[in-house]
């Protein structure tokens, strides 16, 4: 598998907690982990003590080979160092032996140290034996700035209210993680905060800011916010983790039911020797996914809403306020597609309502209330991306694997599949799939995509006194990422969209940089009353190498 990365998430300013606390596991945590996994951690536990008594034992002397035999008798006092007794023993003769004659004795040499050092008298280095060097300087008195490295850790970790982080899903080298990384917009600074270890490949992300609760986590003081991420993977379940947590070793919730669908249980496949059959399908169920999660969206106004995709056809909502036990999962499961479920998302304005895309070239909008009742349009090839637009209620984007945008109006859509649903305009986006797709939160009319041909376009989408939308490319460019399969606008700033692709590398482009872009939204940046600030260089923000930073610091002293 090629190093990659296969989505990116932003959030927002002033929403991370300032100072990110570190994972324990205590007991609690490990309850907590075994019912959430639905695994039986006490062989593991008792491994651990095992371990950690061994440890204690064996630190008593030295380990390994190194160790020195011990005599079968276990007299360990019965061993002597040779040298230390030859010096010993020519101590003892040297000090029985008589004092002879010396012609240096009457200058008392051996009593040079006992003598009285007076005080006075003499001059500026009267106080030069309290001249004491010390080896660390927290036993020196005489400083009080004391060098503290909890002090120095807490500032690296520190996120300020003006920052932005950013969620990336990454895979190298058959590993998966989820990459945090801190944006700083004024300095023009990206770098990597921590990560988190995934189970498998990553598929989706969604951020949230309901704290989910499970079995062992419910109290009276519940937290009402928080800043969390929500990942859908190859695996069918669905994994929350903490983003204000470092080295967490386990999500803070699964939704899901792993112990049913076996899905981190490896089945071999065969020998090869006879023909196999096909592999069986999971079972489907309505509580849980049995295949690939393929897309997520959180309900920003009811919040402990979750709605995923999946390949095994079906849409699913959680409710993240209630704990997940044996026999409940998913509140409700819609069967609307054919085949593998792309993308979903809420709408904003309605939000009882869902927008989905499947490979079954077919959009659906629908009430979860009332499902049977959706409408839906036809496309010519499978579904890439789709976003609702959130400058009016009933738009929608849908970006297909033919290089297509196409925009829709959901009034004009049929509840029969069988009859024509015209889009409002088609753009010829690509050259090949777009697998990303965006709609700027802070400018009417903005919209970004990225494609397999490795570009990422900005695009100007003007309503016109005819009633049909004029659309217009502002800007396109290489971000230097390969294949772009997330490009997603700032929640904070107009004009600024993360890409990330095939090369694993997470860039950040300020299209505010590009005059021609500044010209062709500046009625639209006043209206929002927005001020872009010009800046040095082309836009372009990316992570620096550390062999990069230690090169330009040699041009510099040069």
């Amino acid at each position: 598998m090629s190093n990659l990365i296969s989505c990116v998430s932003w959030v927002k300013r002033g929403v991370s907690a300032n100072q990110p606390s570190k994972y324990v596991l205590d007991e609690k945590e490990l309850e907590r982990v075994s019912a959430l996994a639905r695994i039986e951690l006490e062989d593991a536990r008792i491994e651990i003590e095992r371990a950690h008594n061994a440890a204690k034992s064996m630190g008593k002397g030295a380990e390994g080979a190194e160790a020195d035999d011990v005599d079968e008798d276990g007299d360990e006092d019965a061993w002597v160092d040779e040298e230390d007794a030859s010096m010993e023993v020519d101590g003892n003769v040297q000090a029985n032996l008589p004092a002879k004659g010396d012609d240096l004795a009457e200058y008392k040499l051996d009593e040079y140290d006992e003598d009285d050092v007076k005080e006075d008298g003499m001059g500026p280095f009267s106080n030069i034996k309290g001249l004491t060097f010390y080896r660390d300087n927290q036993d020196d008195p005489y400083i009080t700035l004391k060098d503290d490295a909890e002090d120095d850790e807490r500032s690296e970790l520190e996120v300020l209210p003006t920052d932005n982080l950013l969620v990336a899903a990454k895979t190298e080298d058959d590993v998966s993680q989820l990459e945090i990384y801190v944006y700083d917009e004024s300095q023009d600074n990206l770098y990597v905060h921590h990560d988190l270890m995934l189970p498998n490949f990553p598929l989706c992300l969604e951020w949230l800011d309901f704290p989910p609760t499970s079995s062992e986590m419910q109290t009276d003081t519940q937290p009402k916010f928080g800043n969390y991420i929500a990942v859908g993977t190859l695996d069918p379940e669905i994994e929350i983790w903490s983003l204000d947590v470092m080295e967490s070793m386990y999500p803070d919730m699964i939704l899901g039911r792993p112990d049913k669908t076996a899905a981190h249980v490896p089945v071999p496949a065969g020998t090869g020797k006879k023909k196999r059959k096909k592999t069986k399908h999971r079972p489907s169920s309505d509580a849980y996914h049995v295949d690939a999660v393929l897309g997520l969206s959180w309900n920003r106004s009811h919040r402990h809403m979750l709605a995923s995709a999946s390949a095994d056809h079906t849409v699913k909502l959680w409710d993240l306020s209630r704990p997940i036990v044996d026999g409940e999962g998913a509140i409700r499961s819609f069967g609307v597609h054919k085949d593998k479920v792309q993308a979903v998302q809420w709408n904003e304005k309605e939000p009882t309502v869902l927008l989905s895309g499947s490979y079954d070239r077919t959009v659906r909008v629908f009430d979860s209330r009332a499902p049977d009742t959706g409408v839906g349009a036809v496309l010519g090839a499978d579904v890439e991306a789709l976003r609702w637009d959130p400058w009016e209620t009933h738009a929608f984007y849908v970006s297909l694997e033919n290089g297509l945008v196409l925009n829709f109006d959901a009034r004009a859509l049929p509840t029969d599949m069988k009859s024509p649903s015209p889009a409002r305009f088609t753009l010829s986006a690509h050259d090949g799939a777009v697998s990303a797709l965006d709609v700027s939160p802070l400018l009417r009319g903005c919209i970004c995509t990225g494609g397999t041909d490795k570009l990422v376009k900005v695009w100007n989408v003007d309503q016109t006194s005819g009633g049909k939308p004029a659309v217009s490319m502002v800007a396109s460019r290489d971000m230097e990422v390969g294949k772009v399969f997330s490009a997603v606008f700032s929640p904070d700033d107009p004009l600024t969209i993360a890409a990330a692709g095939s090369k694993a590398k997470l860039q950040i482009w300020d299209v505010g940089a590009n005059s021609g872009a500044r010209r062709a939204f500046a009625s639209k940046l006043s209206e929002a009353g927005r001020v872009l600030k010009e800046k040095e260089g082309g836009g372009l923000v990316g992570l620096v190498d550390d062999d990069e930073a230690s090169e330009d610091e040699g041009d510099e002293d040069d």
